[in-house]
């Protein structure tokens, strides 16, 4: 059966959009253009369909295999098929020339602030985050950088809407009209931006490292009698070390319409291992989300996060049974970044006044949702428990 095509509508770049692949050393400016894929029956454009894990005519409904319309999408010819890209020429030099074509129009949502890039003559209707249809025009002053890679939908829309079936009802505290609410909207597909960050991180730490010992204390006790008891004692001393480690493909997030809070808990995606070269056939079809985060405020955050693990890295180096004034020295060399687009399925709905999300990773199946509470079932549920725990005295009284 074909899976049915994904709506279009909301925070996205145009999934027609034939976005330029990067090539050349890393912080170049030089592009290449992405083949296109001909239905060989009618001559439509083709569309990665996730059920069938291949190309599949919108219009005509042939399937066709997946093979690579540019020799640079081919590992081993050319290079590697995914490149990283130095972040600090990146940084240094804005690079030029990576944008989704001359010919688009771009518009945001005044609710979650979320823009969309389309192309082709088509519009915005309603956002596929938040529901809004508060949709402007937006004109963006420089280019966003295009995705390089992606990875590519394996959990269909079948699939994803029989593991959120499941969710819900396993909802136990959720309002008994959720599943009928939440399932009116449609689900959808959506590609998210993400960037991955590698660095070969060194540090140098130094704290002082705690070790237990106990002496005997005698006290006397409320009846006037003389007790001994072990007393806990800490005896203090310097100690420093240092390790190395390499970063690979620390994820950021670059999207403002999928909450950040589920993202993580349907993370990872394996982009150290199934990366795609970035190619239309695959987005064609598909809702498409441009970053908000750039890459300057994505790689600080980036920062942080090696920052913070190296810190519990270099505590854990720390001997003994406590620790205090842990101080870390880091340094970083060889960074690099991609822009890559992850595949998450998106459920919106309204209950009441509020909004909820369920998102759904499109190549693991992990799933992460918010949903309302009934106060009258928790309630109940209160209500029962203190029951059985008066019968219970009850009857230990009998």
């Amino acid at each position: 059966m074909t899976e049915a095509r994904p709506s279009q509508a909301g925070p996205s770049v145009a999934a027609g959009a034939s976005a330029p692949a990067t090539t050349g050393s890393p912080g170049a400016a030089t592009t290449t253009a992405i083949g296109r894929h001909p239905c060989p029956e009618c001559g439509g454009n083709l569309e990665w369909n996730a059920a069938r894990q291949a190309l599949v005519c919108p219009y005509c409904g042939t399937v066709a295999p997946w093979q690579p319309a540019h020799p640079a999408d081919v590992a081993g010819e050319g290079g590697q098929p995914v490149i990283e890209q130095d972040l600090e020429a990146a940084l240094r030099v804005p690079v030029d020339g990576r944008d989704w074509g001359a010919q688009r129009r771009e518009v945001q949502c005044q609710s979650c602030r979320a823009i969309s890039v389309f192309v082709d003559g088509r519009v915005a209707q309603r956002c596929d985050f938040c529901g809004s249809p508060a949709i402007v025009a937006h004109e963006e002053l420089q280019d966003a950088i295009t995705p390089q890679s992606l990875l590519p939908f394996r959990i269909s829309d079948v699939q994803m809407r029989e593991r959120i079936r499941q969710w819900y009802g396993s909802r136990w505290f959720a309002p008994g009209r959720l599943k009928k609410a939440a399932l009116t909207d449609t689900l959808k597909g959506v590609y998210l931006p993400y960037w991955t960050f590698d660095a070969h991180a060194s540090a140098r730490w130094r704290a002082e490292a705690g070790h237990y010992y106990y002496t005997t204390e005698r006290y006397r006790d409320s009846q006037g009698r003389m007790q001994t008891r072990q007393v806990r004692q800490v005896r203090w001393v310097p100690a420093s070390g240092q390790l190395q480690h390499f970063f690979d493909d620390a994820l950021v997030p670059g999207t403002v319409g999928a909450h950040a809070a589920l993202l993580r808990r349907i993370e990872p995606f394996p982009t150290r291992t199934d990366l795609k070269p970035y190619a239309p056939e695959y987005v064609r079809g598909w809702t498409v989300e441009r970053y908000q985060v750039d890459l300057r405020r994505a790689a600080a955050i980036g920062q942080e996060q090696m920052q913070a693990q190296l810190r519990q890295m270099c505590a854990q180096q720390v001997p003994g049974d406590t620790q205090r004034n842990l101080v870390v020295d880091a340094r970083y060399q060889g960074r690099t970044f991609k822009h890559v687009l992850v595949p998450v399925w998106l459920v919106h709905y309204t209950y009441g006044a509020r909004s909820f999300q369920i998102l759904g990773n499109g190549y693991t199946g992990q799933l992460a949702g918010e949903r309302p509470y009934s106060w009258g079932k928790i309630a109940l549920a209160v209500c029962a428990v203190l029951l059985l725990v008066a019968l219970g005295w009850l009857l230990l009284r009998q």
